[in-house]
């Protein structure tokens, strides 16, 4: 079986998004590449992820053909594979609906400064432009608006997430949902004080050797 260690985080990290209440459902999809072998493992579409299994998970290659699997893969493969392209430093891609970053996009609203935790994406959570989901406006509205930052909001859609494997692209996703409803609940109770760009370098500057190496 191909990209069997990936196959088994898609899997793993499927369910955490579940557990973590950051989809429902067959809700949201995540990937895995291997740039050495030029493949990535990617969820299938339609498939509860308690019933996941790695045999479930697809694998496709670069030119967007599954090279193992027999499953359908998720209706949003297009802007994982864009993202893949468009920077080498993003290896995993964690796609959620979760409550609060969906109620940001569907006001489209970015998500600035709040809280330093925002930090897990950049200075802020970019917004892209609506689009019919699984299709190449969708993927093309993703790349253009994510720049550098390593989470953008999908406006009435969700949030994508990245990162230079699993865990930083889940941690992205799971700590920009924290943000989003502190944000939200900001904004109910008045007019949240936003913190700056030369507050923030600092705090980027932290997060780059944050963590235990």
């Amino acid at each position: 079986m191909l990209l069997e260690a990936e196959r088994n985080a898609v899997v793993e990290f499927g369910n955490k998004m579940v557990a973590s209440r950051l989809t429902t459902g067959t809700g949201g999809n995540l990937s895995l590449l291997n740039r050495e072998e030029g493949l990535f493992a990617i969820s299938p579409s339609g498939i509860e992820y308690a019933d996941l299994t790695p045999a479930d998970v697809v694998v496709m290659n670069m030119d967007g053909q599954v090279a193992d699997g027999q499953r359908k893969p998720s209706s949003e493969q297009n802007f994982h594979l864009a993202l893949y392209r468009k920077r080498a430093d993003i290896c995993a891609v964690v796609h959620t609906h979760s409550v609060y970053a969906t109620t940001m996009a569907c006001l489209h609203w970015e998500i600035p400064a709040v809280h330093y935790l925002v930090g897990f994406s950049g200075k802020k959570v970019p917004l892209a432009p609506y689009a019919t989901f699984g299709t190449g406006e969708l993927a093309r509205n993703v790349t253009a608006s994510i720049g550098d930052y390593n989470a953008v909001l999908l406006a009435n859609h969700g949030l994508v997430a990245v990162g230079n494997n699993m865990p930083t692209a889940f941690a992205a996703a799971e700590e920009i949902e924290l943000v989003a409803q502190i944000y939200y609940q900001t904004r109910c109770a008045g007019a949240p004080k936003i913190l700056s760009d030369e507050e923030m370098d600092p705090v980027l500057e932290k997060f780059r050797t944050y963590g235990q190496k």
